[in-house]
């Protein structure tokens, strides 16, 4: 597999996309300490890029509220379902990481849910800033809680405390 990345300047700063010919791999903002030390090559013309760019900038502008774009991201199984859990929390909503490990099967599981979630690799568009706290309160984000407040002003919620 052949690794690929590039770097997008979003409102929020400047975040790097990294994708192969299955999907996109990650998008982290500069503070994600998530982000491997090896993203392979530079490539600013891969279509994918270019798509994901322009789904980005609809986001961003408020034209678009769901992506189309694959996700290729590598973790476990147990984090893949809760990737995959977290996109099916709808745009404008929030979810607590009770109910993630409710959709996901395993109602014990709200500790290890919210490790999975951190581990996210595909911020913004595997909307892992959607959840938060049992009690209504943002919660840690990888990209900082400012930036998460932020997407989810963006997206229509504003009863986040």
């Amino acid at each position: 597999m052949i690794k690929r990345f590039t770097y997008y300047n979003s409102p929020l700063g400047i975040v790097t996309i990294q994708g192969c010919d299955d999907g996109l791999l990650g998008v982290w903002f500069e503070t994600h300490t998530t982000k491997p030390e090896e993203l392979g090559l530079q490539d600013d013309a891969f279509p994918l890029f270019t798509e994901t760019k322009r789904e980005l900038d609809d986001y961003f502008s408020g034209k678009l509220n769901h992506f189309s774009i694959p996700v290729a991201a590598e973790g476990t199984p147990f984090q893949q379902s809760v990737w995959q859990a977290l996109m099916r929390i709808p745009f404008g909503e929030t979810w607590s990481y009770q109910q993630l490990a409710d959709e996901i099967g395993n109602p014990k599981a709200v500790r290890a849910v919210g490790l999975a979630n951190g581990k996210n690799p595909v911020s913004i568009i595997v909307p892992c800033h959607r959840v938060i706290g049992k009690n209504g309160k943002l919660t840690g984000y990888a990209g900082g809680v400012e930036r998460k407040s932020a997407l989810l002003k963006l997206e229509g919620n504003l009863s986040i405390s």
